[in-house]
C-alpha cells in the first residue's frame, strides 16, 4: 500500500502524533479507504519529511503516529509570483502548477485593468497544499492577500530583484537576460510580475521600472495568455536560475524496481 502524503501545521519529530484535520480523515477513510495502520508521509514546511501511521482516536477523528524522518528540510528558491488575478479556473491553475514549479509566494496583484474583483485566497492556498502533497514538495508556498499594485511597489524590499513580463517588446528575450546573470543576482531573491489580460498601464510600467533591481523581458514572438505567461516565466527562471540545474533526486517507487529496455 503506497503511502497518503499531507501536510499539517504541527511540529513534527519521532514519537509524537500528529493531529489530521476533519477533512484529512474524511479523504483518507472514505476517499482513500485507508484503515488503522495505513502509512502515511507527513510534512509541514519546517521539520522536512516523516513516516508515520494512520491511528484512530474516536468514530471522526484521527492521527498520524509519526515514526522516523524520510527527508531533512532544505532550502528552497526564493521566488515570488505577483500576478493579477484572472477567473477562476485559470487562477486556480495558476496556483497548483506555480506551487508546482517551486514558487516560494503567490501574490495577486490589483492592477488598473484587472477584470477580477475577488480572490478566494482560501481556495489557492487549498490548491497549493494539494499540489506539494502530490509532487513531494517539502513546502507550501505562502498565499497573500490581494494588494494594489502601487502599494506592493511602495514596499518593495531593497534586496529584491525584479523580473517584468513585458508584453509591450520593450524587453529582450527572457533567455538571453537569465542565462547572464552574475552570481550575486543569482543568490538573490527574486520575484516575476505579470500584469492583466489587458496588460499593465503606461504608469504602471513607469512606476515597476523604478525599481532598483528590476529587468525588463520579453517572452518570444506571441502573446501569451496571463496564465500561459505567469507559468511559462516561472519555469525559465527556474531552468536558468532556480532548482532546475538539481538532477531529480529520486523516482516514484514503481520505477525503482522496473526494468527499462531502450
Amino acid at each position: 500500500m503506497s503511502a497518503a502524503r499531507l501536510f499539517v501545521e504541527a511540529d513534527l519529530s519521532s514519537g509524537i502524533e500528529a493531529p489530521l484535520e476533519e477533512a484529512q480523515v474524511h479523504y483518507l477513510r472514505h476517499v482513500m479507504r485507508r484503515p488503522d495502520g495505513a502509512p502515511l508521509l507527513l510534512f509541514n514546511g519546517r521539520d522536512g519529511e516523516w513516516r508515520g501511521t494512520l491511528a484512530a482516536r474516536g468514530k471522526k477523528a484521527a492521527v498520524a503516529e509519526i515514526d522516523e524522518q524520510t527527508r531533512a528540510q532544505e532550502a528552497e528558491p526564493d521566488v515570488w509570483l505577483c500576478f493579477a488575478p484572472v477567473k477562476r479556473a485559470r487562477i486556480d491553475y495558476i496556483a497548483e502548477k506555480a506551487t508546482e514549479l517551486g514558487v516560494s509566494a503567490l501574490q495577486p496583484v490589483v492592477t488598473r485593468h484587472t477584470a477580477v474583483e475577488r480572490v478566494n485566497v482560501a481556495r489557492l492556498r487549498a490548491n497549493a497544499v494539494e499540489a506539494a502533497e502530490q509532487t513531494e514538495r517539502l513546502s507550501v508556498p505562502e498565499v497573500r492577500e490581494p494588494i494594489d499594485l502601487g502599494r506592493l511597489l511602495e514596499s518593495w524590499p531593497a534586496d529584491r530583484r525584479l523580473l517584468m513580463c513585458d508584453e509591450t517588446g520593450g524587453g529582450p528575450p527572457i533567455g538571453d537576460v537569465l542565462s547572464h546573470l552574475d552570481d550575486a543576482a543569482r543568490t538573490a531573491p527574486w520575484a516575476i510580475v505579470i500584469g492583466p489580460e489587458g496588460g499593465f498601464a503606461e504608469a504602471e510600467l513607469l512606476a515597476i521600472r523604478r525599481i532598483r533591481d528590476v529587468v525588463s523581458v520579453g517572452l518570444g514572438p506571441r502573446i501569451l495568455r496571463a496564465d500561459t505567461a505567469a507559468l511559462a516565466a516561472l519555469a525559465c527562471w527556474q531552468a536558468l536560475v532556480g532548482d532546475w540545474r538539481r538532477p531529480t533526486p529520486r523516482l516514484a517507487a514503481d520505477y525503482r524496481t522496473s526494468k527499462v529496455t531502450f
